[in-house]
């Protein structure tokens, strides 16, 4: 059967039901682009409204793998929280950006460079939002004690978090989404996404370096007030912090060998945590538990909700469909058109819900292709692979180009506005998108080399 048959024979019915769930759809991602109402109340409202309208049945919204909400991403996300957030008192996260700072001796673009490694490394074991809310107060600290503005260091912070996410499938809630849909394990981003990022990483220090290199300048003696800290003074519980490092270690580990071990990422962040919690000699758990980001939690469940009914009424069949039109079944052409577009849309769309209504598009676009086949041995077709990587990558550098293209960046934006050092959304572009568009042509190269001319 021809591409142009199997398309045509695919058409989508688009009755009442699909106008009604496509505009709720459009709406809400319309206001929440808007950021007028907080996108956790349109995601909840957008996603009852599917329920009550009956463009997805209760049964579907919290049970269906294909409708309604991933509950492997919502324990991962909850149970990295939970592990984080125990972890924040001990004081590591200010004793590592006292030792970077040092290791850099006060020199201002360095210290620069080596916190944007850091981050980057950080954000690649946890979530971007987390390691941003644990690294801009330690970043303010130390740009206090050198005089120096901290919004440049708190924008390349932020766009190194974007970076080092990509390369893991925990770093990036995109990856873990992703991640659940093609039933990929942890290592197979590793191996696939951490040699770009790694190429990533350094042309981005070193255009940084262009950037900001010749700007940065500081005293003398402000340099010796940052030597004389004593990076030890920083820990404050060094048995909590032990436990914590031994448990992380331990999720890690898990995360690595999840599929020889047949248990879901979100089966063993959830021991961790309950792990954690149990040795850490945590009494009430409330303090703990009432820290997590609740609101992106929901975000999430309402989000999987609403893409659940544009899937059901044939919403993302349709633009599958015309995407395969566009392209006429050239898998490198629609590599090459899903990473563009994903990064240039996950630009002004939190790259979340662009995530979410991308991966049953993926997927359906697959149905039609080999429509033979199904389970993994769709998932992971040859063909389709470096469409889910063109995906990953995409979607997780896209959100670097403004201000509202990752969650990572709502957040620096937030909590520079309350440090008085506001970042406009003009300014967080001017630097976010020439650097997103200089590491897309990175791994626009990467794919078509890897993929499509070497085959490996």
């Amino acid at each position: 059967m021809s591409l142009e048959t199997e398309v045509a024979s695919q058409a989508v019915v688009m009755g009442p039901s699909f106008w009604i769930a496509t505009a709720i759809f459009i709406l809400a991602y319309a206001l929440i682009i808007s950021e007028k109402i907080h996108k956790t109340i349109l995601a909840m409202f957008g996603a009852a409204l599917m329920i009550v309208l009956g463009i997805v049945t209760q049964e579907d919204a919290f049970h269906s793998m294909e409708f309604g909400i991933d509950w492997n991403v919502i324990f991962l996300l909850v149970s990295m929280m939970i592990i984080i957030n125990i972890m924040k008192p001990t004081g590591l996260f200010e004793y590592i950006a006292i030792k970077s700072a040092k290791v850099a001796r006060g020199e201002p673009f360095m210290i620069m460079a080596i916190f944007s490694v850091v981050t980057a490394t950080i954000s690649a074991f946890l979530d971007n939002v987390t390691t941003v809310l644990l690294v801009a107060p330690v970043t303010l600290l130390i740009c206090q004690a050198l005089e120096l503005d901290v919004v440049p260091y708190l924008i390349t912070e932020t766009l190194a978090s974007n970076i080092g996410g990509t390369a893991t499938l925990i770093g990036d809630p995109p990856n873990i989404m992703i991640a659940s849909k093609a039933q990929l394990d942890f290592m197979a981003f590793i191996y696939h996404l951490s040699p770009v990022i790694i190429v990533v990483l350094i042309a981005y220090v070193f255009t940084i370096k262009l950037i900001f290199g010749k700007r940065l300048h500081v005293k003398e003696e402000l340099k010796q007030r940052v030597m004389a800290m004593n990076e030890r003074d920083a820990i404050k519980d060094p048995v909590l912090l032990k436990k914590s490092l031994f448990v992380l270690a331990v999720t890690v580990t898990g995360f690595v060998f999840h599929g020889a071990l047949h248990f879901e990422p979100a089966t063993i962040a959830l021991f961790g945590a309950g792990l954690l919690l149990l040795i850490s000699g945590t009494k009430d758990p409330h303090h703990i538990l009432a820290e997590a980001e609740w609101g992106t939690l929901f975000f999430f469940m309402g989000l999987f909700m609403i893409i659940g009914g544009v899937v059901k009424v044939g919403l993302i069949k349709w633009m599958s469909i015309e995407v395969l039109k566009l392209t006429q079944g050239n898998l490198l052409g629609t590599s090459m058109i899903v990473m563009w577009f994903s990064a240039f849309a996950s630009a002004f769309i939190d790259n979340i819900p662009y995530v979410a209504t991308m991966n049953p598009l993926i997927i359906d676009m697959a149905k039609q292709l080999w429509p033979n086949l199904s389970g993994t041995a769709l998932l992971h077709h040859p063909d389709l692979m470096p469409i889910w990587w063109s995906l990953a990558l995409g979607a997780c550098l896209g959100g670097n180009g403004t201000a509202i293209g990752a969650s990572a960046n709502v957040i620096v934006v937030g909590m520079a506005e309350k440090m008085g050092k506001p970042i406009s959304f003009k300014k967080f572009m001017l630097y976010g998108m020439p650097l997103m568009i200089e590491s897309v042509i990175i791994c626009t190269v990467y794919v078509w080399l890897r993929y499509y001319v070497l085959k490996i």
